[in-house]
């Protein structure tokens, strides 16, 4: 704790939050008056400091927030629960039951269920309800375990899933359960207004059937009435949500007497069955709308005269006239349209009847004559089917039906104890509304004829409801409580959507929808209810129920579905926080509702699936990659540790196969003093060879003790994560301290890594300045890393010159990479630019390669065995053999090697002061500055010749090569060493070297001045420690140069 915290708020808890005074902590800020008494607990008075006692958390743990601890808006809340004033809780059967039993039962029951039963018969239809009623029945199980796990936030089911899941999927599944309640609201609201346009008032159309369009008539009076309703709705809920809250039990009231009235109008008819006929013509169902006689003539004054069906029918009343072939040749019947439970219909209610749109409803079981010709029946009072059915289209219709089970849920805030009632009311609900759903089914089946029920308007029962004909006292019952339940659970989807919207964009996790989280003064989400208006206009527009029923059961289907996933996640991990106080679950169970969920989903309709899943999956990555980063404890990053922990066993079984071999990359960076990274153009190098694959580890060493670098530490490494996150480098960051920078370097090469995922290669800087003796990252740390480095039989990538490296924005229009393969490495070299040119940077240069031919080698084959090498290594490339035969040693040669042997001497024999060093290491690098630039200018004057020749060595050119140079280059040592007599006594072994390094740079200048990267072999250390480090890095500078 620093002065600070003291300062801003008292001591912290350790997360930046004040605690609240505790008698056990001595306060050294006598100055404002807070004195604390007994010292008991002296011993823990440093750990107070950043733990609280006990003692002070017993309250706290007793109120324990709606929120995960250690989350910012856990103190948020805590505060906010200090201010508002304590409204009294409810209990499971008002706070859970009745509000589930209002959401489950809805506008399906009253308008659809009938001829979802006729349709698919008994049998089929108890299979759709059963699979739907055991969908929600397994996921209140798995939301039960989920609800008792702590206490349950005001949120409701994204909570849960975000909380469980991570934000990706919860913010994904929260969106698309929000779009599933704004689908549901336009659902409920066409609901609303087909019972006012088919059953309470027709006349009120304002677009009227003509020339057959009654369809289509139909839909434009949705779209206008709901587009109406929708402003009206928004509306009321903008003014004033708790109006719609005082409403809400007049709705529930009109349901529970709707379903009372189903029950009582099944007991009525076993005993007396209502009086609804229906016309049949053959086996042909006859709409009763534009006639009121079920015959073809009636006696009138002993005279029989022709009726209203017959004119319907017939060219004119008279009883010549020419009329249909259908209708002349069967005999109209009326049967009774609800005979009763005790009646024996349900036999024939047992199996489906599917049928093609615009086809007639028929009673198969009548006899019927169809004639000769094929009758048209358009335009004709018979009952038609407006949409094809199947059974998996049933299926989509139906599971609106069962959704709501999340109402408990969502009001666990108001809840006295939500740990015990949601589960309870949740589970009692569905178990109520399946017992409802299942038994209706049966008794429909049993009670009405099958004509009815595959009727979906009523247009046999004089345009009355079909369920209404069955209720008791009177249809009208039935058609009122469902009007005014349908148009309650709408305003209820106006009111919750918004705040569903309103509390995902809280949390932060989707920026785009930032604006939404506002509202107006007392927090009512202003502008998420806009939206939520909007979106449910676009269901509004689509105008058919039967349509926008199945868009909306993708979107509870999914979220059910990530509910279960969550619940077995959980479980399966066993996580020490996964702890329910519901223990009637099982994570095969929430697996099974999962799948349910999943295969209901392409049930219903396989494209509607796929659509629903491409947009969560878009949301999902839109959050992996733009989103907040959020850290709520949740399953996936859990399950993310036991998929990694099991790969990494799988992986330290044995190495891995040539074919699986990539550069695993241990970067290691140099600090400054304000620990920011010296050289940040290695990351960029990094993420241009890796492009996210395989393992990178950017580690870095502080010297010194860890106990007095721990700020250093954390700050060193928030820069390193920057930087990584500025280069888009993905990998692993690794801060080491140690006494001294050569252990620090030695211990990252030995532990880097986790079992197999270890690093092969390392990657480091040249050091520049390593000829000051007096730099921190000094000549022998850098050899003995290169030494450590190859007894760990790891592969070596030093960069020179890296700070002109490009970044990841630059592009090389064209260019190329050169690569010098002077001495086998595995195929290292040919690796580096093939991965190279996979990114953007050097996508478009173009590789070469030049191999050096010694004097008993023939160029011509080399050149023929590098690219047939190359062939079989699928990589292309220019290849060129550099051809370097002996000539004299110069006399820069000569110079460089007497300066490094000369500085070689006096570090290790001379005493020398720091500045006597500082003197020493100038003048040898005004030294090396002079000899950089002859070499230049010699690279300079052999790139500005005319031609090259390039000779091929046949055995007597070589052995007379061999002699004349023999010649010549003992005349020249004699001349030589007659200049400079001190040259003689070099060591000739440091000559050779320095004389290939001379060469090999004048070579490397002249060929690869217009490349872009230049790769080569670098020559290794000594072998035996003794050995003359320094000749190797003044060599390998040289080439460099």
């Amino acid at each position: 704790m620093n002065e600070q915290d003291y300062e801003e708020g008292g001591p912290s808890s350790g997360d930046g939050v004040p605690r609240e005074s505790s008698p056990f902590i001595t306060n050294a800020d006598m100055d404002k008056g807070i004195i604390y008494e007994g010292k008991n607990m002296a011993l823990f008075e440093e750990e107070m400091d950043s733990n609280p006692m006990v003692s002070s958390l017993l309250n706290k743990l007793a109120n324990y927030t709606n929120l995960t601890q250690g989350v910012i808006e856990h103190e948020a809340d805590e505060d906010i629960k200090r201010r508002e004033i304590k409204a009294p809780r409810m209990g499971t059967f008002i706070g859970v039951y009745l509000p589930c039993l209002q959401n489950i039962l809805g506008v399906i029951l009253f308008l659809r269920l009938t001829w979802i039963v006729g349709t698919a018969g008994v049998l089929e239809s108890f299979i759709i309800v059963f699979m739907c009623c055991a969908c929600t029945m397994l996921t209140a199980i798995s939301m039960s375990a989920i609800a008792t796990n702590g206490v349950v936030p005001a949120g409701g089911s994204y909570y849960m899933i975000s909380r469980s899941l991570g934000p990706e999927f919860g913010g994904a599944v929260g969106l698309c359960f929000y779009l599933g309640t704004t689908f549901a609201g336009a659902m409920y609201i066409l609901g609303t207004i087909e019972i006012l346009l088919t059953y309470i008032s027709p006349s009120a159309a304002i677009f009227k059937s003509e020339d057959g369009g009654e369809a289509e008539a139909m839909l434009n009076n949705m779209r206008v009435y709901g587009t109406c309703i929708i402003a009206l709705m928004a509306i009321v809920v903008f003014v004033g949500v708790k109006y719609v809250n005082k409403l809400a039990l007049v709705f529930l009231a009109c349901v529970i007497l709707s379903i009372i009235a189903i029950y009582a109008g099944v007991i009525k008819t076993a005993f007396d069955p209502p009086d609804f006929r229906i016309c049949l013509l053959g086996n042909r169902t006859l709409s009763r709308r534009n006639f009121d006689t079920c015959a073809k003539f009636t006696k009138i004054d002993n005279k029989t005269e022709t009726t209203r069906l017959w004119r319907l029918f017939c060219d004119s009343a008279l009883l010549n006239a020419t009329c249909d072939e259908y209708f002349s040749l069967n005999n109209v019947t009326e049967i009774q349209g609800i005979p009763g439970v005790s009646s024996g219909v349900l036999i024939d209610n047992l199996w489906s009847t599917y049928s093609d749109k615009g086809s007639v409803v028929e009673k198969r079981e009548l006899p019927s004559l169809t004639g000769t010709e094929e009758t048209k029946v358009a335009g004709l009072p018979y009952v038609f089917t407006d949409i094809m059915t199947f059974f998996t289209m049933l299926v989509g219709i139906y599971f609106p039906s069962v959704t709501g089970i999340m109402a408990g849920s969502n009001r666990s805030g108001d809840l006295k104890d939500a740990q015990k009632s949601i589960p309870t009311g949740t589970i009692l609900a569905i178990s109520t509304t399946s017992f409802i759903y299942l038994s209706c089914i049966v008794l429909f089946g049993a009670c009405i004829e099958g004509v009815i029920l595959r009727d979906k308007f009523g247009e046999a029962v004089n345009g009355n409801l079909v369920i209404g004909t069955l209720a008791w006292p009177s249809p009208w019952v039935i058609v009122i409580g469902s009007f005014f339940s349908t148009c309650g659970a709408g305003l209820q989807s106006l009111t919750g959507a918004p705040r569903l919207l309103q509390a995902i964009s809280r949390d932060g996790i989707v920026p785009f929808l930032h604006v939404f989280g506002h509202g107006k003064a007392n927090g009512e989400p202003t502008w998420a209810l806009l939206l939520t208006a909007c979106i449910c206009e676009i269901g509004i527009l689509i105008a058919s129920l039967d349509s926008v029923a199945p868009i909306l059961s993708m979107f509870f289907l999914m979220c059910y579905m990530f509910v279960n996933l969550a619940c077995a996640v959980q479980t399966l991990l066993r996580t020490p926080n996964w702890r329910p106080r519901f223990k009637f679950y099982h994570w095969t169970l929430s697996f099974l509702g999962m799948s349910l969920c999943l295969a209901l989903m392409f049930i219903c309709s396989w494209y509607y699936a796929l659509i629903a899943m491409v947009i969560a999956g878009c949301i999902y990555k839109y959050i992996e990659y733009r989103g907040a980063e959020k850290e709520w404890g949740d399953g996936i990053r859990g399950l993310s540790l036991n998929a990694a922990r099991y790969a990494l066993l799988r992986v330290e079984a044995g190495h891995p196969h040539t074919k699986n071999w990539r550069p695993q990359v241990l970067v290691l960076l140099n600090l400054d003093s304000e620990q920011l990274v010296k050289h940040p153009r290695l990351l960029s190098f990094t993420s241009q060879l890796k492009a996210g694959k395989g393992l990178t580890i950017v580690g870095s060493v502080l010297q010194g003790i860890y106990l007095d670098k721990c700020v250093e530490v954390q700050k060193a490494e928030e820069n390193v994560k920057s930087l990584m996150a500025i280069e888009k480098t993905k990998g692993f960051c690794q801060i080491v301290v140690s006494p001294n920078l050569r252990d620090g370097v030695s211990h990252l090469i030995q532990s880097a890594g986790l079992g197999g995922m270890k690093h092969n290669t390392v990657l480091m800087a040249w050091p520049q300045s390593w000829k000051l003796t007096d730099n921190p990252f000094s000549w022998k740390n850098f050899v003995d890393t290169v030494r450590e480095t190859t007894a760990a039989q790891q592969a070596l990538l030093v960069a020179k010159n890296i700070d002109l490296f490009p970044a990841n924005q630059e592009r090389f229009s064209e260019g190329h990479i050169d690569v010098w393969w002077i001495v086998h490495d595995g195929g290292m070299l040919m690796l580096l630019p093939f991965l190279l040119r996979q990114h953007k940077v050097w996508r478009k240069c173009k590789m070469r390669i030049f191999t050096v031919a010694q004097m008993d080698d023939n160029s011509i084959q080399m050149k023929k065995d590098l690219q047939m090498f190359l062939y079989h290594l699928r990589l292309n490339a220019e290849v060129e053999v550099v051809e370097m035969f002996e000539n004299d040693i110069s006399a820069f040669t000569y110079e460089k090697t007497l300066v490094m042997e000369q500085r070689s001497q006096m570090l290790k024999q001379m005493q020398l002061s720091k500045n006597e060093r500082e003197r020493e290491a100038q003048l040898i690098h005004d030294r090396n500055t002079a000899s950089h630039s002859a070499a230049v200018v010699q690279a300079s004057a052999a790139a500005a010749a005319p031609e090259r020749v390039q000779m091929t060595w046949t055995k007597e050119k070589l052995v007379s090569e061999k002699h004349k140079n023999k010649e010549t280059n003992l005349t020249g040592f004699k001349d030589i060493f007659n200049l400079k007599p001190e040259w003689g006594n070099l060591n000739q072994t440091n000559v050779r070297r320095m004389h290939t390094a001379v060469k090999l740079n004048g070579v490397v200048l002249n060929k690869s001045q217009d490349a872009q990267l230049v790769l080569l072999n670098m020559p290794g250390p000594p072998k035996s420690k003794k050995g003359d480090e320094n000749c190797i890095l003044n060599c390998t500078d040289t080439i460099l140069m």
